[in-house]
């Protein structure tokens, strides 16, 4: 056992060490502009060549055509996952919920990685008509094109989703697998043209989501059972989660405008560690795989609206409570430490300014201050922003409340 846990330790080590690096070598030797200028001329001439493919296919458009692939947009975006991703947990699949949470952060860190770095455009509007029924998809909108996430993420966790349901179930029956793959197929491939019908993405958009969706569920098929064994295991779980999801907030790229993309990235990121913490505190109560399942003796269909009926207005609560307190707590260290932070969003009040005053009263507490400032300088940032911090925590605390809080609350009044 000892030899077991001085192995983890090692290897979590070595990934922590090696995503420092990678941040120190990719910064220094500015690897995100070079590939970029090698990548993304080629990627717009593609866009811009799609254009006459895209017009011909909007020349069919009509209004049923564009509800029905709104629609499904927003079935299959980031903010329906992440709404849905509780229910799961609660109906007792917590392997399955937690494996999606942790594929879909990975899609969603990887794929916007890749939109960021390449910042190709999306098709242009006009002459493009583009869709955005929901204000999700206006935000989309905002993001840069090249891979298409809607694909990607359709791919990987349809694929990982009726994986798991064959070697859960147990199918032998070759014509059940065939079709389970069939109707995996279809829904990639309307999601795909709904994103070019909508004006959203470009052919080489969907099939680079096409592409890399298919290597990163390859990929995860591979390691998911041994990142779930490392999860459930207790072997440093919290701190070293901790950890990695404090350095991936700097382990992502610049892109050549601002876009949400990173937000997401944030709030994911989040997301992961109060999931991971939460079930590595609880996994033993409320986990493991012996927990009742939704419409079993155990679980009824009635207790389990029960469950959702608590669960959401708690969760809720605990989301605006963790975003108070950061709002509070983290421009109070900040200024206390000498961190040069900004905000843009949740503190629009604050002054950069400010912060720097507080941060020089007194010689003493210049000099105090000083690695911190250098570090800052390292990160090539002259401040830091705050929004991020509160997003981070304000989604972490949501994510622990889906798999400590909310499954303590329905053990207390028998739920």
């Amino acid at each position: 056992m000892e030899s077991s846990g001085s192995s983890s330790g090692t290897w979590q080590g070595l990934i922590l060490v090696g995503i420092v690096t990678w941040i120190c070598v990719s910064s220094h030797l500015n690897f995100t502009h070079k590939i970029r200028s090698l990548i993304q001329p080629w990627v717009s001439r593609q866009v811009l060549g799609g254009v006459p493919l895209i017009l011909r296919i909007q020349k069919c458009q009509n209004g049923v055509l564009d509800a029905f692939f709104s629609a499904l947009s927003c079935v299959v975006s980031v903010p329906f996952y992440t709404a849905f991703l509780p229910l799961l947990f609660w109906s007792g699949h917590g392997r399955l919920a937690r494996q999606m949470t942790l594929l879909i952060a990975f899609c969603d860190y990887l794929g916007n990685c890749i939109k960021d770095v390449i910042s190709a455009p999306r098709p242009s509007c006009p002459p493009v008509r583009r869709i955005t029924a929901t204000k999700d998809e206006e935000d989309n909108a905002m993001e840069y094109g090249l891979p298409s996430s809607h694909t990607l993420n359709t791919v990987c966790l349809s694929g990982y989703l009726l994986h798991y349901v064959s070697s859960s179930v147990g199918f032998e029956n070759v014509s059940i697998q065939y079709y389970g793959f069939s109707l995996a197929c279809l829904l990639v491939a309307l999601i795909a043209f709904g994103r070019i019908y909508l004006g959203m993405h470009s052919v080489v958009d969907i099939v680079g989501g096409l592409a890399i969706g298919v290597l990163i569920l390859s990929l995860w098929l591979t390691v998911n059972e041994q990142i779930d064994d490392f999860i459930t295991s207790k072997q440093n779980v919290s701190s070293f989660w901790t950890a990695l999801s404090f350095l991936l907030l700097f382990a992502y790229p610049t892109p050549e405008h601002p876009t949400p993309s990173y937000e997401y990235h944030t709030a994911f990121n989040g997301v992961t560690l109060g999931i991971v913490t939460g079930v590595q505190q609880t996994y033993s109560q409320f986990h493991h795989e012996a927990v009742p399942q939704v419409f079993s003796p155990e679980l009824p269909l009635a207790a389990y609206i029960g469950r959702v009926m608590v669960g959401i207005p708690t969760i809720l609560l605990v989301k605006f409570c963790s975003k108070s307190l950061a709002k509070w707590i983290l421009p109070t260290v900040s200024s206390a430490l000498g961190i040069p932070i900004r905000s843009s969003t949740y503190i629009p009040k604050l002054k950069l300014d400010n912060v720097h005053a507080n941060g020089k009263k007194t010689d003493e507490s210049k000099y105090s201050v000083g690695y911190l400032q250098r570090l800052c300088e390292f990160l090539c940032q002259d401040s830091f922003d705050i929004d991020t911090g509160i997003r981070f925590f304000q989604y972490a605390g949501l994510a622990w409340s889906v798999v400590d809080l909310v499954p303590s609350i329905f053990s207390y009044i028998n739920l």
